[in-house]
């Protein structure tokens, strides 16, 4: 006998919280736009009106997604945009040598950057917790040595910015 189960709508696993769901909503979608800045060359005011009204919290590609966090998505959004060449030169410094930021592919740049930001300034989230939903957020974009690669880095910046809680163990 086989049961019928339907899986939940994806960040709506069973046990996680809401709010961290939709904080990862809302970190997909800060890269997304971050990305979508990057490539098309878009402002920050053209990219929040868009996702306001066409991504955050709505069906892409056939999966339902919770709606995110707008407040946090913003922040994140807006944090990257102003400290982005005080981000750029300490992701530059985690990457290996000959290849600079700028050698990476733009959606992983957008990740670096939102995870680098995140983790200088969002106190109010655990730098652990802050590198492994960038890894998460990459697993969408890339394949597995990329998303290493994201882990390596985003943990080295975290050691920089929280010492104190990476040299807990």
């Amino acid at each position: 006998m086989t049961e019928n189960k339907t899986k939940p709508a994806k960040g709506q696993e069973k046990g996680k919280d809401k709010k961290a769901n939709r904080r990862g909503a809302a970190r997909l979608a800060a890269v997304q736009a971050l990305y979508q800045m990057d490539i098309a060359g878009a402002g920050i005011n053209d990219i929040f009106a868009e996702f306001e009204s066409h991504w955050l919290g709505s069906e892409v590609e056939g999966d339902k997604y919770l709606p995110a966090e707008a407040a946090f998505f913003k922040d994140v959004v807006s944090g990257v945009v102003r400290d982005q060449s005080k981000l750029d030169p300490l992701i530059d410094d985690a990457l290996a040598k000959g290849w600079p930021l700028k050698r990476i592919d733009a959606i992983l740049r957008a990740v670096l950057r939102a995870g680098s930001y995140e983790l200088e300034h969002r106190k109010d989230v655990p730098g652990r917790v802050v590198v492994s939903e960038y890894v998460d957020v990459a697993h969408a974009f890339v394949d597995a040595d990329e998303t290493g690669m994201v882990n390596a880095v985003l943990d080295q910046i975290a050691r920089q910015f929280r010492a104190d809680e990476f040299s807990r163990g």
